[in-house]
């Protein structure tokens, strides 16, 4: 089928990527623009994330493949924490760290 090639090329067009998150019962992927930062990313998911972005702590899904599961990753040394000015890449796999609590001022 042909529908593979026409949503990497419409991806590519649009300059678009994805990230994914995982818990321990799901995986979810989300769509952002080519070359936005980890708030941007958080904020897709919940604007609150985004408002109180701590920190993004992120793995390559080639890393993951490669290594075979999170624990290989951070044994490997491909675990890395990033801040606010970190560019999200395609396939990264990422667990952000906010503060959504009571503590943020509405702007």
């Amino acid at each position: 089928s042909a529908v593979p090639k026409i949503i990497r090329t419409g991806y590519n067009s649009l300059d678009l990527v994805h990230f994914f998150t995982c818990g321990p019962d799901e995986v979810r992927c989300w769509t952002i623009r080519e070359g936005d930062k980890a708030p941007d990313a958080a904020g897709v998911i919940h604007t609150d994330f985004q408002k109180g972005f701590i920190c993004a702590e992120v793995y390559s899904y080639a890393d993951f493949v490669e290594h075979g599961s999170e624990a290989g990753v951070k044994a490997a040394g491909k675990y890395k924490q990033q801040g606010k000015n970190y560019v999200v890449q395609d396939g990264d796999i990422i667990f952000f760290k906010a503060n959504t609590g009571g503590g943020l001022k509405k702007k």
